[in-house]
């Protein structure tokens, strides 16, 4: 922890710190930098350590929070609570980290994950996510926000751990828990906008960009005048999430939301910064983009033109999943219809990889340079928390798909050429929906979410008179999963089929062969099968509702799921029946 108090705050005439009961003036440093000595250690009311509260006044107005506060022990308007990060003993001294290459990621939001919304909550069910496969817990955003629910994604203190979840220690524990059980931990970082509510950054300096709104909140200065301390204001932040909390990788928000113009994009910065401290800490270190624009250039090493990140979403996946096991072709999932666009998502990692969109109603994306890309760099889900809680009423699969529907979806998500991420609950069929939902103390604010909620479902094709109202803690409460679910019967059977996908993750190498040369998909678009050949080990699927023949080279049955009864009804040496919305999995025997 600094011996100093210290604020970038470029414009102003006079800066002080109130700590205690004193107000402290500020020193200029010239560089827009104002500090102040740390000489006050007079804990707060109730504190056994020797944190202290402070907040700041510029020009005589405030107080404010830290911009870089590392604890909000009163919520986001009060003020800032001293955190020394170096007090945690850590007990990962065996944990060397892990690649993204061959791993299994799981989403999960804190604040619905448990009953109790806590870390040490989510904490005690890694031995569950252990015994699916998870290689890592990508965690939704846990910076501080407004209120006492939220998704995360309006967070304005982006240093401090959301308080209702344990806060910083509790954070610190929850990834020392995780690397004891041989779990990596990915965090989801918001940089491209800020909150509604607590965003003082604008007091202190020319944070924000003056073009305005990115439809979400205020967004950054990443380019203008004085944008070289707002770069470092994230820059400092993603290092203090991999270095200070040793988690193991970022996830990024919707990175093409970030309005950068300069030669070397943050994002090409952020990965270089991050490469060094991979190589000082001895570990794996990823950065996962989530990008909307189909642009391989993010996940190209920058030795080759690119900005050299680890990973990046492909909703492609997603949609063309969706599509597949859903028939629903609304909006943007209308060009996936033909099940020819899941086998082109199979083999070329993008659909739109430059040909046309009618959502967009223009051409999008850039083709895969599929001889030197591995796949791996594609992470994929059948769910997320985007893909459901942006749904109108917030259905998961398991809201109108059966059990075999839902295998299928979990076997071309596992199994397949990419990075499988899963979201919580999924493996079990949870019944519990993952809706939108806020808790703005801010009446008018609250009403304004609440609105354009509504207005937001127009070109989907979907019913404004089922929107769950997000202020409504009843939204929230509806969120949480049922764990009591995973011990009923047809849940334990779904269960059971997720943990044996696992298995052959691990026992598999065809599985998790990173090239694109040793994917093939096969495909009847009347009779509704799709063949996915990885190597020696094939994939069958039977999304019809009708038994269906399905041509095969494998000798062995490894795994199989049908809705109920056996999935496989008969077999010849050169092909399978299936039961409809069966799956089977068939290979070299052990």
């Amino acid at each position: 922890m600094s011996a100093e108090f210290e604020v970038w705050a470029p414009t102003a005439g006079a800066v002080a710190v109130e700590v205690a009961d004193q107000t402290l003036a500020m020193t200029p440093r010239g560089d827009g930098w104002w500090h102040a000595p740390r000489s006050v250690t007079a804990p707060a009311d109730g504190q056994a350590d020797q944190s202290v509260d402070y907040a700041f006044l510029i020009d005589g107005k405030g107080p404010y929070p830290d911009p870089r506060s590392r604890h909000q022990p009163n919520g986001v308007h009060a003020r800032s609570r001293t955190f020394d990060p170096g007090e945690h003993v850590w007990q990962d001294g065996a944990w060397t980290g892990r690649q993204l290459a061959g791993s299994t990621v799981y989403e999960l939001h804190i604040g619905t994950f448990t009953p109790e919304g806590t870390l040490q909550a989510a904490a005690g069910r890694l031995d569950h996510l252990v015994s699916i496969g998870v290689d890592f817990v990508e965690l939704l955003p846990v910076n501080a926000f407004n209120g006492p629910h939220n998704w995360g994604y309006d967070g304005v203190l982006w240093y401090a751990v959301h308080e209702g979840y344990g806060g910083p220690a509790a954070y610190q524990q929850f990834v020392d828990a995780c690397h004891q059980a041989g779990i990596g931990v990915i965090q989801d970082v918001v940089y491209n906008h800020l909150g509604p509510s607590g965003n003082y950054l604008p007091q202190f300096g020319p944070y924000l960009n003056e073009a305005g709104d990115t439809g979400w909140g205020s967004s950054l200065n990443l380019d203008g005048p004085d944008s070289d301390p707002v770069r470092r204001y994230i820059l400092d932040n993603a290092l203090m999430w991999l270095g200070d909390y040793h988690v193991d990788g970022l996830r990024l928000d919707a990175v093409h939301a970030l309005r950068d113009e300069r030669a070397i994009h943050l994002l090409e910065e952020l990965a270089t910064e991050v490469d060094v401290l991979s190589a000082t800490s001895g570990r794996p270190l990823s950065l996962i983009a989530e990008s909307d624009l189909n642009d391989p250039r993010l996940i190209t090493p920058r030795d080759s033109g690119g900005y050299g990140l680890t990973g990046q979403w492909s909703d492609d996946f997603h949609h063309a999943v969706h599509v597949a096991v859903t028939g629903e072709t609304t909006g943007y999932y209308a060009d996936f219809e033909p099940l020819g666009a899941l086998a082109k998502v199979l083999t070329h990692g993008f659909f739109h990889d430059g040909i046309f969109s009618t959502f967009r109603g223009r051409t999008h994306g850039r083709p895969i340079d599929r001889a030197r890309m591995p796949a791996w760099r594609l992470v994929v889900a059948n769910q997320n928390h985007d893909q459901i809680g942006n749904r109108a009423t917030g259905d998961r699969l398991s809201a109108t798909l059966d059990a075999g529907q839902l295998a299928i979806a979990a076997t071309l998500t596992l199994l397949g050429p990419f990075t499988p991420m899963l979201f919580m609950g999924e493996e079990w069929g949870a019944s519990t929906p993952w809706q939108f939902f806020t808790s703005h103390p801010e009446p008018e604010l609250g009403e304004a979410v609440r609105t354009g909620r509504i207005g937001e479902f127009g070109r989907m094709g979907w019913d404004p008179s089922v929107v769950p109202d997000p202020q409504d803690p009843a939204t929230f409460e509806r969120s949480v999963l049922d764990w009591t679910e995973v011990s009923e019967p047809g849940h334990a059977r779904l269960l059971g089929f997720y943990q044996s996908l696992a298995w052959l993750r691990r026992s598999r190498p065809d599985i998790t062969d990173p090239r694109f040369g040793r994917v093939a998909v096969e495909v009847d678009e009347n009779e509704r099968w799709l063949r996915l050949c990885r190597g020696e080990t094939e994939i069958l699927v039977n999304l019809g509702t009708e038994a269906r023949t399905v041509p095969t080279d494998a000798v062995a049955l490894l795994a199989s799921f049908a809705p109920d009864g056996d999935a496989v009804r008969s077999r010849t040496p050169s092909a399978v029946t299936l039961a409809p919305h069966s799956v089977a999995i068939l290979g070299t025997p052990e």
